[in-house]
């Protein structure tokens, strides 16, 4: 019985090492995440495998785990760049990421747990300063954002070729100008308004203009053509009809009383 103790005694040690071992040997990897394996006596990072996906693992205890984030991540990004003409630009922009998910031995490595701020923004803010000093700010504010994002991603992509991060989009959400070059824009913008609508309505005075000279024209030379058309046989033959149908009408009392000019009859009476 006066054994017993000194037995429990390096039994609780060792329990209480195997539990501290356990500890140390177990890692649980949460959803959206990847673990880089790092072997302090096997060579270091491993990147020939796969990281370590979701769940519980055993690793042994001399060695690490770096947990990542492989879920796509977003960066926003204020900068000043310079347009061709050599004017700041204020541009705001957000940039949808994620570390390729089987490089990222490589990119821990490589690059190591600070990778958005050693290769994704110095990738970024290089193609912004290249794609925005292609255009003037003119270019800027009118209508060239949609373009600028397009090429601000392409830019990146090349830059971060092979460099073990993966980017989807860029978003461009502002384009500040400087206020007084802005302001000039605008009244430029307001002027070239004014003078379309001037010339439209200027248009449209000449197209109403040049329709009433034909439509003139075209009556002038209906009665030219009218009027070659009547001669004195046919004015009497219209006469006649004309006679005839006020003859017929229920309402008229017809009076026949020698005869008019050019040997047309005179017709009295009606009611």
């Amino acid at each position: 019985m006066d054994r017993l103790p000194k037995i429990g005694l390096p039994i609780l040690f060792l329990g209480i090492i195997l539990i501290i071992v356990i500890a140390k040997s177990t890692i649980t990897i949460d959803s959206g995440e990847a673990g880089v394996l790092y072997q302090t006596f096997g060579g270091g990072v491993v990147t020939d495998e796969p990281p370590l996906g979701e769940g519980f693992h055993f690793v042994a205890p001399w060695n690490k785990v770096y947990v990542y984030e492989v879920r796509q991540q977003s960066l926003d990004e204020k900068m000043q760049v310079l347009s061709s003409n050599g004017l700041e630009i204020k541009l705001d922009a957000s940039i949808w990421y994620q570390p390729d998910y089987e490089d990222l031995g490589a990119l821990h490595k490589e690059k190591g747990e600070a990778y958005v701020q050693r290769v994704l923004q110095p990738a970024v803010r290089s193609a912004a300063r290249a794609v925005v000093g292609r255009y003037n700010p003119e270019q800027l504010y009118a209508s060239k954002r949609e373009a600028i994002q397009k090429e601000i991603f392409e830019e990146t992509q090349l830059l971060l070729k092979d460099q073990y991060v993966q980017i989807n989009e860029v978003l461009v959400r502002d384009v500040s100008l400087p206020s007084t070059i802005k302001e000039a824009i605008e009244r430029k913008l307001r002027q070239e308004q004014e003078s379309l609508e001037y010339e439209f309505r200027l248009t449209k005075a000449q197209q109403e203009a040049e329709r009433q000279r034909i439509d003139a024209e075209g009556k002038a030379r209906a009665n030219q053509i009218l009027a070659a058309s009547l001669t004195e046989k046919v004015l009497q033959e219209k006469g006649i009809q004309a006679t005839i149908e006020l003859a017929k009408s229920p309402n008229a009392k017809v009076v026949v009383i020698g005869s008019g000019q050019e040997g047309m009859p005179i017709i009295l009476g009606g009611n």
